[in-house]
């Protein structure tokens, strides 16, 4: 029909003709209250925004020479952040003379990684990025 006769349809319904594909050959037009469908759209965008889960990536830093006690405790934090979701990225900061000797770090960083294993997978295994060793951990997904 033309774009006439639709105007005067949509006139005498109080309502609005809202050009859907102007593109098309001819162009699509709908009959509806352009007001209600704003914002019943804004409503549903906001539902959506406030279901969404934001992961968060959490630092664990950690040391060479960390002893178990630390560890464990480290470990523990590590767990509660990645129990809530949220990506864990474990470093170690290597020190004067520690850079020598990058494996004690790596061996630091597996021990760790027992510690954890049964709430974490490895996303990116331990590796040496100039001065820091690092590994990155996420949650395992639940069934």
């Amino acid at each position: 029909m033309s774009s006439r006769e639709a105007n005067a349809i949509a006139d005498q319904r109080n309502l609005d003709l809202v050009l859907i594909s102007p593109t098309a050959k001819p162009p699509v037009c709908k009959i509806m209250d352009y007001g209600k469908y704003r914002y019943e759209t804004t409503k549903r965008e906001k539902e959506n925004r406030k279901n969404q889960k934001i992961v968060e990536v959490k630092e664990v830093w950690l040391s060479a020479t960390i002893d178990v006690g630390d560890l464990n405790t480290k470990a523990k934090q590590a767990n509660k952040f990645l129990s809530e979701g949220n990506r864990v990225r474990v470093s170690i900061r290597l020190k004067g003379r520690q850079q020598a000797r990058p494996e004690l770090a790596l061996k630091v960083m597996t021990d760790f990684f027992e510690l954890v294993k049964e709430n974490a997978q490895m996303d990116k295994p331990p590796t040496t990025e100039g001065r820091v060793v690092a590994m990155l951990l996420i949650p395992i997904a639940k069934k």
